[in-house]
């Protein structure tokens, strides 16, 4: 594992040793590495939801009025018990 040498602001510092002393989190590190972890699913959920964007503004437009889209979902909502 790679050591680093990084500095945090006060406020950031006292947030991270109140983590500890609740126990949350035994270390300034296993926070660190938790909120990575975070911030990449974060990032790839963004881009999925990006891809599925550009997916869907390339398919064209819909000939359906808003009504008849709204039922269709709660047509399939029903069918999946979702509903």
């Amino acid at each position: 594992m790679t050591r680093q040498s990084i500095s945090f602001s006060t406020p950031n510092d006292n947030w991270l040793n109140s983590l500890i002393e609740s126990e949350e989190y035994s270390s300034k590190s296993e926070i660190v590495n938790d909120l990575i972890r975070k911030a990449l699913a974060h990032q790839n959920e963004i881009e999925l939801i990006r891809a599925r964007l550009i997916k869907s503004e390339n398919s064209g437009f819909i000939t359906q009025t808003a009504e008849e889209v709204k039922a269709e979902f709660k047509k399939e909502l029903r069918l999946d018990g979702r509903l």
